[in-house]
């Protein structure tokens, strides 16, 4: 075991300074550097437990929920349509999108310029699958990171291949309850169970999503796993222009560590030492692969495993906690509190506006959603009786899952509209219908040969807007 320790402690801390021109989880020739970190317990890891638990019970119940019959949130994005807490959202819709997407990207950039990386902690299901499901099973299963270094070390016998085969069992049937309830979120729960429980060849696109789904996800946790944080993971790599020396992280405080030495018998005070006893308890937990005592890194997803290492040791040693904890660079070199910077105000400020503007299209959004244009063909027809008649198409689209009945009428002009084809005006919910009709004026009523008039659109009986458009008539 003393030897498998020391590898691990040589193959994570590298040599010297190099972290710098390397990421901790690529050797010197380049090749992959396996992450066998430490099972680590604390205060954070027993909050951070609770908050994934919290999570992933939104996570995999959001598409259970259902409001009137129709799915909370539902992305299908192949059928363009989209459900956003039980209201219905077309690609017309597409400028509230662009603006939430906005206003996300900012909360995101004001966020971390205060807060760091916390979320990736915390809250992305990236790190709560990886961490707090896929990494407990494998402790459950192969043991601590030591241990299962030395499974992956040893020879293929029955107890290796048991473990192993179980394991990715497990890690395969998570996968795929995860890339389900990803389904889910596209289709709906619904289509979904029927691609689970109808013959597969009822469904092969449904079922090859499925497993193409299942086969990503265990890829990921299985293999993939810190990778898709350090080389996938956009935000990861925007750390270096989101934060700045007042930004919160996890951070090593350095002032009080350093010079870091080892625990000699007898000087149990560390006479001209640091805090810091150098023990790598801080790597050796962390799943990034990295010495969170080089600094702010690029690998780094503010897991908190090094806080709760370094606590644990702080409190055998009988030195105050918290060497490395939540503070900022300017916290931990100058003692400056953490202060409102004119680019917090920026941020806040956009934020504040793009929230507001997006609330006030959404507030305004309407029900139903016409377009009306004069129809291709003959600009204009004289009638018998002296009228002149234009011809129109309508697209109408219905943005609830209640069915009904549209009417056309004209407003401060005297004349008449019909639909052609039909009577009435139909939709069903959730639909887009294309209608032709026909507007009849009387000539007298007509002063030029492009005159605007309002269309108002009625829905069961109430008037919802106004719509306005040419009509062409001959020189007078």
């Amino acid at each position: 075991m003393a030897e498998i320790k020391e590898e691990l402690a040589q193959i994570k801390n590298a040599d010297g300074e190099t972290y710098r021109d390397r990421i901790g989880i690529i050797d010197k020739k380049g090749a992959r550097i396996w992450i066998y970190p430490k099972l680590v317990a604390g205060a954070f890891h027993h909050w951070r437990v609770i908050v994934s638990i919290i999570l992933l019970v939104v996570l995999f119940g959001v598409p259970f929920i259902k409001v009137d019959g129709h799915p909370f949130i539902m992305l299908n994005i192949l059928e363009r349509k989209f459900i956003l807490f039980g209201l219905a959202f077309w690609p017309q819709d597409f400028y509230l999108f662009a603006l939430t997407f906005l206003s996300i990207v900012i909360f995101i950039v004001l966020f971390t310029a205060v807060f760091g990386r916390i979320w990736c902690g915390w809250a992305c299901p990236q790190t709560i699958f990886m961490e707090m499901v896929f990494r407990k099973i494998e402790f459950w299963i192969e043991g601590d990171g030591p241990k299962q270094y030395a499974l992956d070390q040893a020879p293929w016998n029955a107890d290796k291949i048991l473990k192993k085969t179980f394991k990715h069992i497990i890690f395969f049937a998570i996968s795929w309850v995860i890339g389900n309830t990803l389904l889910a979120y596209i289709i709906g729960v619904d289509e979904l169970f029927k691609i689970i429980n109808d013959p597969i060849g009822m469904h092969v696109n449904g079922f090859t999503a499925m497993t193409i789904f299942s086969l990503i996800f265990y890829g990921i946790f299985s293999r993939f796993r810190e990778q898709a944080c350090i080389y996938v993971c956009p935000y990861g790599r925007l750390q270096s222009v989101l934060l700045d020396k007042n930004s919160i992280g996890v951070m090593y405080d350095f002032q009080r560590g350093e010079p870091r030495g080892k625990l000699k018998k007898g000087n149990t005070d560390g006479e001209n030492l640091g805090d810091c006893i150098d023990c790598k308890l801080c790597v050796q937990v962390c799943p990034t692969g990295i010495d969170i005592r080089n600094g702010t890194q690029m690998e780094c997803v503010n897991c908190t495993a090094c806080m709760d290492a370094c606590d644990s040791v702080m409190e055998k040693i009988k030195r105050p906690k918290n060497l490395i904890r939540y503070g900022s660079y300017n916290l931990i070199s100058q003692k400056l509190p953490f202060k409102i910077t004119p680019r917090i105000v920026l941020y806040s400020a956009v934020l504040t506006v793009l929230i507001t503007v997006t609330s006030v299209f959404l507030f305004k959004r309407k029900d139903i959603q016409t377009t009306i244009l004069r129809a291709k063909g003959p600009i204009f027809q004289l009638m018998e009786n002296g009228d002149i008649r234009n011809v129109y198409t309508a697209k109408v689209l219905n943005k609830t899952f209640d069915a009904m009945q549209i009417e056309f009428k004209l407003e401060g002009v005297e004349g008449n509209i019909a639909l052609i084809g039909t009577h009435e005006l139909r939709l069903h919910p959730d639909e887009l219908v294309e209608s032709t009709f026909l507007v009849d004026i009387p000539r007298k009523s007509i002063r030029t040969m492009n005159t605007r008039i309002k269309i108002g659109v009625y829905k069961d009986g109430m008037k919802v807007s106004t719509e306005e458009t040419s009509f062409v008539s001959p020189m007078q």
